[in-house]
Protein backbone atom coordinates (compact mmCIF):
# COMPACT_ATOMS: atom_id res chain seq x y z
CA UNK A 1 0.00 0.00 0.00
CA UNK A 2 1.16 3.47 -0.78
CA UNK A 3 2.54 5.75 1.91
CA UNK A 4 0.48 8.63 0.49
CA UNK A 5 -3.11 7.56 1.18
CA UNK A 6 -5.02 6.75 4.38
CA UNK A 7 -5.66 3.10 5.18
CA UNK A 8 -8.39 1.64 3.00
CA UNK A 9 -7.87 4.10 0.16
CA UNK A 10 -6.35 3.23 -3.20
CA UNK A 11 -3.79 5.79 -4.36
CA UNK A 12 -3.71 6.46 -8.09
CA UNK A 13 -1.19 8.15 -10.38
CA UNK A 14 -2.68 9.43 -13.66
CA UNK A 15 -0.43 9.45 -16.73
CA UNK A 16 -1.59 11.01 -20.00
CA UNK A 17 -0.16 13.69 -22.27
CA UNK A 18 -3.60 15.34 -22.58
CA UNK A 19 -4.37 17.57 -19.55
CA UNK A 20 -8.12 17.39 -20.22
CA UNK A 21 -8.03 13.61 -20.12
CA UNK A 22 -6.21 13.66 -16.79
CA UNK A 23 -8.68 16.21 -15.44
CA UNK A 24 -11.63 14.05 -16.42
CA UNK A 25 -10.09 10.95 -14.86
CA UNK A 26 -9.29 12.86 -11.68
CA UNK A 27 -12.91 13.99 -11.34
CA UNK A 28 -14.11 10.42 -11.77
CA UNK A 29 -11.62 8.98 -9.27
CA UNK A 30 -12.05 11.60 -6.58
CA UNK A 31 -15.83 11.17 -6.58
CA UNK A 32 -15.16 7.77 -4.97
CA UNK A 33 -14.35 7.64 -1.24
CA UNK A 34 -11.93 4.72 -1.64
CA UNK A 35 -9.86 6.29 -4.43
CA UNK A 36 -7.36 9.12 -4.18
CA UNK A 37 -5.37 10.71 -6.98
CA UNK A 38 -1.89 11.44 -5.65
CA UNK A 39 -0.28 12.80 -8.80
CA UNK A 40 -0.40 13.43 -12.54
CA UNK A 41 2.23 12.99 -15.23
CA UNK A 42 2.27 14.17 -18.84
CA UNK A 43 4.84 11.70 -20.19
CA UNK A 44 6.56 8.44 -19.34
CA UNK A 45 9.67 10.01 -17.86
CA UNK A 46 7.65 12.04 -15.41
CA UNK A 47 5.51 8.98 -14.65
CA UNK A 48 8.52 6.93 -13.56
CA UNK A 49 9.83 9.73 -11.33
CA UNK A 50 6.46 10.27 -9.67
CA UNK A 51 5.85 6.55 -9.22
CA UNK A 52 9.20 6.29 -7.46
CA UNK A 53 8.47 9.22 -5.16
CA UNK A 54 4.74 8.85 -4.52
CA UNK A 55 4.51 5.04 -4.44
CA UNK A 56 0.93 4.82 -5.72
CA UNK A 57 -1.05 1.61 -5.64
CA UNK A 58 -2.16 1.93 -9.26
CA UNK A 59 -0.77 3.82 -12.26
CA UNK A 60 -3.28 4.59 -15.02
CA UNK A 61 -0.90 4.68 -17.97
CA UNK A 62 -1.48 6.13 -21.42
CA UNK A 63 0.63 4.42 -24.08
CA UNK A 64 1.25 6.99 -26.83
CA UNK A 65 3.26 9.77 -25.20
CA UNK A 66 6.33 11.91 -25.95
CA UNK A 67 9.83 11.29 -24.57
CA UNK A 68 9.20 7.90 -22.99
CA UNK A 69 6.11 6.04 -24.16
CA UNK A 70 3.81 4.01 -21.94
CA UNK A 71 5.42 0.66 -22.70
CA UNK A 72 8.90 1.69 -21.64
CA UNK A 73 7.45 3.63 -18.69
CA UNK A 74 5.50 0.54 -17.60
CA UNK A 75 8.66 -1.55 -17.79
CA UNK A 76 10.61 0.95 -15.67
CA UNK A 77 7.82 1.44 -13.13
CA UNK A 78 7.54 -2.31 -12.59
CA UNK A 79 11.27 -2.49 -11.80
CA UNK A 80 10.78 -0.22 -8.78
CA UNK A 81 10.83 -1.76 -5.29
CA UNK A 82 7.29 -2.82 -4.31
CA UNK A 83 5.97 -1.63 -7.68
CA UNK A 84 2.43 -0.41 -8.27
CA UNK A 85 -0.07 -2.12 -10.54
CA UNK A 86 -0.22 -0.62 -14.02
CA UNK A 87 -3.54 -0.20 -15.82
CA UNK A 88 -3.08 0.76 -19.46
CA UNK A 89 -5.65 3.27 -20.69
CA UNK A 90 -5.92 3.27 -24.46
CA UNK A 91 -8.06 4.44 -27.35
CA UNK A 92 -7.96 1.20 -29.35
CA UNK A 93 -8.22 -2.33 -27.97
CA UNK A 94 -6.16 -3.78 -30.84
CA UNK A 95 -3.30 -1.32 -30.47
CA UNK A 96 0.11 -3.02 -30.61
CA UNK A 97 1.15 -0.75 -27.77
CA UNK A 98 -1.38 -2.58 -25.56
CA UNK A 99 0.08 -5.95 -26.50
CA UNK A 100 3.56 -4.76 -25.65
CA UNK A 101 2.43 -3.20 -22.36
CA UNK A 102 0.79 -6.47 -21.32
CA UNK A 103 3.91 -8.37 -22.30
CA UNK A 104 6.12 -6.25 -20.04
CA UNK A 105 3.76 -6.70 -17.11
CA UNK A 106 0.77 -4.35 -17.12
CA UNK A 107 -2.12 -5.78 -15.12
CA UNK A 108 -4.68 -5.04 -17.80
CA UNK A 109 -6.10 -2.39 -20.05
CA UNK A 110 -9.09 -0.10 -20.24
CA UNK A 111 -10.52 1.76 -23.21
CA UNK A 112 -10.78 5.53 -22.97
CA UNK A 113 -14.41 5.28 -24.02
CA UNK A 114 -15.20 3.26 -20.87
CA UNK A 115 -17.85 4.59 -18.53
CA UNK A 116 -16.89 6.19 -15.23
CA UNK A 117 -18.19 3.10 -13.41
CA UNK A 118 -16.03 0.82 -15.56
CA UNK A 119 -12.98 2.99 -14.94
CA UNK A 120 -13.45 3.00 -11.19
CA UNK A 121 -14.02 -0.75 -11.11
CA UNK A 122 -10.95 -1.33 -13.26
CA UNK A 123 -8.74 0.51 -10.76
CA UNK A 124 -10.23 -1.47 -7.87
CA UNK A 125 -9.76 -4.73 -9.74
CA UNK A 126 -6.05 -4.31 -10.47
CA UNK A 127 -5.40 -2.81 -7.03
CA UNK A 128 -6.82 -5.98 -5.53
CA UNK A 129 -4.32 -8.10 -7.43
CA UNK A 130 -6.68 -9.31 -10.16
CA UNK A 131 -6.18 -9.07 -13.91
CA UNK A 132 -8.32 -6.87 -16.09
CA UNK A 133 -8.46 -8.59 -19.45
CA UNK A 134 -10.86 -8.72 -22.35
CA UNK A 135 -10.30 -12.26 -23.68
CA UNK A 136 -11.37 -11.61 -27.28
CA UNK A 137 -9.21 -8.51 -27.54
CA UNK A 138 -6.21 -10.27 -26.02
CA UNK A 139 -6.55 -13.12 -28.50
CA UNK A 140 -6.65 -10.64 -31.36
CA UNK A 141 -3.66 -8.74 -29.99
CA UNK A 142 -1.50 -11.81 -29.60
CA UNK A 143 -2.52 -13.84 -32.65
CA UNK A 144 0.35 -12.50 -34.85
CA UNK A 145 2.90 -13.65 -32.28
CA UNK A 146 1.05 -16.60 -30.79
CA UNK A 147 3.89 -19.10 -31.28
CA UNK A 148 7.00 -16.92 -31.18
CA UNK A 149 7.91 -17.97 -27.63
CA UNK A 150 8.44 -21.57 -26.51
CA UNK A 151 7.67 -22.59 -22.95
CA UNK A 152 10.87 -24.24 -21.76
CA UNK A 153 10.08 -24.44 -18.04
CA UNK A 154 8.56 -27.34 -16.09
CA UNK A 155 5.45 -28.72 -17.81
CA UNK A 156 2.05 -27.76 -16.47
CA UNK A 157 -0.10 -30.47 -14.95
CA UNK A 158 -3.44 -31.18 -16.68
CA UNK A 159 -5.24 -29.32 -13.89
CA UNK A 160 -2.91 -26.31 -14.16
CA UNK A 161 -3.56 -26.24 -17.89
CA UNK A 162 -7.30 -26.24 -17.23
CA UNK A 163 -6.96 -23.39 -14.77
CA UNK A 164 -4.80 -21.41 -17.19
CA UNK A 165 -7.34 -21.87 -19.97
CA UNK A 166 -10.14 -20.54 -17.78
CA UNK A 167 -8.05 -17.58 -16.61
CA UNK A 168 -7.42 -16.80 -20.28
CA UNK A 169 -11.21 -16.58 -20.69
CA UNK A 170 -11.21 -13.81 -18.07
CA UNK A 171 -12.46 -15.87 -15.13
CA UNK A 172 -11.70 -14.95 -11.52
CA UNK A 173 -10.45 -17.54 -9.04
CA UNK A 174 -13.97 -17.94 -7.69
CA UNK A 175 -15.36 -18.55 -11.18
CA UNK A 176 -12.60 -21.05 -11.95
CA UNK A 177 -13.35 -22.83 -8.67
CA UNK A 178 -17.04 -23.05 -9.50
CA UNK A 179 -16.38 -24.31 -13.03
CA UNK A 180 -13.92 -27.00 -11.94
CA UNK A 181 -15.75 -27.81 -8.69
CA UNK A 182 -12.73 -26.95 -6.58
CA UNK A 183 -12.13 -24.83 -3.50
CA UNK A 184 -10.94 -21.28 -4.09
CA UNK A 185 -7.78 -21.94 -2.07
CA UNK A 186 -7.03 -24.94 -4.27
CA UNK A 187 -7.37 -22.73 -7.35
CA UNK A 188 -5.05 -20.15 -5.80
CA UNK A 189 -2.48 -22.91 -5.26
CA UNK A 190 -2.74 -23.97 -8.90
CA UNK A 191 -2.43 -20.36 -10.06
CA UNK A 192 0.67 -19.81 -7.91
CA UNK A 193 2.22 -22.98 -9.30
CA UNK A 194 1.57 -22.16 -12.94
CA UNK A 195 2.86 -18.59 -12.47
CA UNK A 196 6.10 -20.03 -11.11
CA UNK A 197 6.41 -22.52 -13.96
CA UNK A 198 5.74 -19.86 -16.60
CA UNK A 199 8.01 -17.33 -14.92
CA UNK A 200 5.10 -14.89 -14.95
CA UNK A 201 4.72 -11.92 -12.64
CA UNK A 202 0.94 -12.17 -12.41
CA UNK A 203 -2.16 -13.61 -14.07
CA UNK A 204 -2.10 -11.13 -16.92
CA UNK A 205 1.46 -11.96 -17.90
CA UNK A 206 0.64 -15.66 -17.57
CA UNK A 207 -2.17 -15.30 -20.11
CA UNK A 208 0.06 -13.34 -22.48
CA UNK A 209 2.77 -16.00 -22.26
CA UNK A 210 0.19 -18.77 -22.64
CA UNK A 211 -1.11 -17.34 -25.92
CA UNK A 212 2.35 -16.54 -27.27
CA UNK A 213 3.71 -20.02 -26.46
CA UNK A 214 0.68 -21.92 -27.74
CA UNK A 215 -0.28 -23.28 -24.30
CA UNK A 216 -3.64 -21.61 -24.96
CA UNK A 217 -4.93 -21.47 -28.52
CA UNK A 218 -6.03 -18.05 -29.86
Amino acid sequence: MSDTSPAGQISVLLVDDEPLVRQGMRLIMEAEPDLRVVGEAGDGSEAVALARGLRPDVVCMDVRMPRIDGIRATELVLRLPDPPKVLVVTTFANDEYVRDALTVGASGFLLKRATSEEMVQAVRTVAGGQSLLFPEAVRDLLRPRARTVRHTGPPLTPRESEVLGLIAQGMSNAEVAETLVLGVETVRTHVASLLAKLGARDRTQAVVLAYRSGLVEP
